[in-house]
């Protein structure tokens, strides 16, 4: 599964009022994962920026003087989104921009949908934190996603910080790293206290696990857990699917 965690900077709050983007902001994601792959670009808006705005992000006009215009990136944007799950925060907001700039271009396929399906994380976060804030801030907070390197918002660092909140919001990468655990130094394993032989699955020769207390799910616990699954699944990313699959 091909995702593209995308952010968008702008003029302004209204595309009513005329406002542009100014930058555009993405990550990609393969089966969850973090590929390195990213998409990011400023843009020349051919107009003024809003005081509140900037304050916002932190980008003057003037900066953008030398940067491309929307038609001139339009083809690359479109290909680097191209059958994947755009992830963003509020994607109303985004994709209403997204669209008005295609439209004022003319392009011949002005809706999002028509190159990407839309996963909007605040409507997620709403869902499993309701009556709580819910902005991207707020759930750095509350998914312990460090946020200290942004001084002002960035459609890049943005778009990063999204995608970890978003994994951390949708179950992570995984708990159980099997694959890290066999491959520890056979050293290491031998250390005073570890327990485990050098594949770090079995205990060493003499020793065994600690007694463990098995405790089963109860009926409702089972249900919460059931209705998570559904929510994941809507959301394109139930991993616990696939494992069962795999067991």
């Amino acid at each position: 599964m091909r995702q593209v965690v995308l952010d968008t900077e702008t003029t302004g709050l209204s595309t009513a009022q005329g406002h542009r983007i100014i930058e555009i902001g993405g990550v990609e994601l393969v089966n969850r994962r973090l590929t390195g792959r990213e998409y990011h670009r400023f843009l020349n808006p051919d107009r003024d920026i809003d005081e509140g705005a900037e304050r916002v992000h932190g980008i003057s006009r003037a900066s953008l003087e030398n940067q491309p215009r929307f038609h001139e990136i339009v083809d690359e944007f479109l290909e680097f989104i191209a059958g994947a799950q755009l992830i963003i925060h509020n994607a109303a907001f985004d994709v209403g921009f997204l669209e008005y700039e295609l439209g004022l271009i003319q392009y011949p396929q002005p809706k999002i949908e028509a190159h990407a399906s839309v996963l909007d994380t605040l409507e997620l976060a709403r869902e499993l934190h309701p009556g709580q804030r819910n902005s991207l801030d707020a759930l750095c907070k509350r998914y312990e996603i460090d946020a200290t390197k942004r001084d002002v918002h960035g459609a890049l660092i943005d778009s990063e910080l999204l995608a970890n909140v978003y994994l951390a919001m949708t179950g992570g990468q995984g708990a159980l790293l099997l694959d890290d655990e066999s491959s520890r130094d056979e050293s290491d394993a031998a250390e005073p206290g570890h327990g485990f032989a050098a594949d770090g699955l079995r205990p060493k020769a003499g020793e065994r696990y600690p007694d463990l207390v098995l405790v089963q799910a109860s009926a409702e616990e089972l249900a919460a857990h059931e209705q998570m699954l559904g929510k994941l699944r809507e959301a394109g990313a139930c991993v616990w699917d696939e494992m069962r699959k795999e067991a």
